[in-house]
């Protein structure tokens, strides 16, 4: 049914990242499907590029790509069925790019307890659901 999942984590979020893990891998198994981790970084405003060195955009990619790396080496998955990437921009409209870009059926995504805040202002789960291609899955606690 899924043969290609892709999984947005928040390298700071260990515990939304191993939630949102564990749902993916657990229907992975299952399917023999392609799992792929995909990290956001955040675009440095324009106003603020006077003050952060000229090479701050390479430097973030390969400190992502490393943990991405070593989050990847801790799974417990054939290794031929896992990649990572990384990506520059705003959290729903990359996972949404990547999932259109890589052909995925299906994204896991973790997510806190909605709050008040998110009712008012909207989450990166909340968005991605509301505009996916594909199906989407919403791990909680």
């Amino acid at each position: 049914m899924y043969k290609k999942i892709l999984v947005p984590v928040d390298l700071a979020e260990n515990q939304m990242t191993q939630l949102a893990l564990a749902a993916a891998l657990s229907i992975a198994a299952v399917e023999k499907a392609e799992v792929r981790l995909l990290n956001v970084q955040p675009l440095v405003p324009v106003s603020m590029i006077d003050y952060i060195p000229p090479n701050f955009d390479d430097d973030l990619r390969q400190t992502a790509e490393r943990e991405l790396v070593e989050t990847v080496g801790r799974i417990d998955y054939p290794a031929d069925r896992l990649s990572s990437v990384v990506r520059f921009g705003a959290v729903y409209p990359e996972a949404l790019a990547e999932a259109d870009d890589w052909g995925a059926d299906l994204i896991v995504v973790g997510s806190h307890r909605p709050t008040m805040a998110t009712y008012l202002l909207g989450s990166n789960a909340t968005t991605i659901v509301r505009h996916s291609k594909c199906s989407v899955l919403v791990a909680r606690k």
